[in-house]
């Protein structure tokens, strides 16, 4: 085992430790830890992260649904429309993906650099979400009289569903807005229904992924059970540690990587 590896199974542990302080971000290192540090493709990373992904905010959403803080009727409207988006998108769409998705001048865009570089622009609007440290706008936006708007929580969960196909994150800096601000729930029971809608949308999704590719089961679960440990240990260490604070310097974190993912894979 090289240098390399060590440091993408350490990755793994960052990941459900980010997980776990601050409720969200940690799943989006996943697919460059997978493609830098543990030398997987792009589209193969994305299916790793989906199941890392779910099995570790699945983590997560139990402990929130013991204390009362998921709103199983508000998950459902939601997940549903993002379950069919995450499947099909992973089992039909992806493998659609040309070799070469475009050619500008003499470069070629393959879809391994699509991938990534879509992925990217992902990481900046996340980062952005946690720059501006949401939580605390959504926390006064929350006390005021909303309308309860199934439709549009609905067409949200088909968005989320195809972002989250595409790039092999979970979503939840576009999922938690959604459910305050559409939902009306407490920023608490927002985080913890997000985490279980993450959970069962990202299991899903990699469900699209078993016909499709050779999975390596035995580094998967590795992997998978070095981040469960990451949560675990984060969900404890959130009781001395506040979130908040943690937030917005790990956005500044994933602005540079996405900076970094773009120069790599473009220059």
């Amino acid at each position: 085992m090289d240098i390399t590896e060590i440091l993408g199974y350490f990755g793994a542990l960052v990941v459900g430790l980010v997980l776990g302080l601050i409720g969200g971000g940690g799943s989006i290192l996943t697919v460059p830890i997978l493609v830098y540090l543990m030398g997987f493709n792009p589209i193969i990373s994305t299916a790793y992260s989906l199941f890392v992904v779910g099995a570790t905010s699945s983590i997560g959403a139990y402990q929130n649904l013991k204390k009362g803080f998921v709103d199983l009727k508000t998950a459902a409207i939601f997940a549903f429309p993002a379950f069919i988006a995450v499947y099909l998108t992973r089992r039909f769409l992806v493998p659609m993906i040309p070799e070469v998705v475009f050619t500008l001048n003499d470069f070629k865009v393959t879809n391994d650099i699509f991938i990534m570089v879509f992925f990217a622009i992902i990481m900046v609007l996340a980062s952005y979400s946690m720059i501006r440290n949401k939580k605390q706008d959504l926390d006064k936006t929350a006390d005021k009289t909303l309308t309860y708007n199934f439709p549009l929580i609905a067409i949200e969960g088909l968005v989320v569903g195809v972002l989250t196909g595409l790039v092999g994150a979970g979503g939840g800096f576009l999922i938690i807005p959604a459910l305050v601000l559409l939902a009306k729930l407490p920023m608490k029971k927002a985080v913890g229904t997000s985490l279980l809608i993450i959970s069962v949308k990202s299991l899903i999704g990699f469900l699209g992924d078993i016909s499709n590719y050779e999975i390596d089961w035995v580094f998967l679960l590795i992997f998978t059970s070095i981040s469960i440990v990451g949560i675990v240990l984060g969900v404890y260490l959130s009781k001395f540690i506040s979130g908040k604070k943690l937030k917005s310097g790990f956005g500044y974190f994933v602005l540079l990587m996405a900076f970094y993912i773009i120069y790599k894979e473009l220059f």
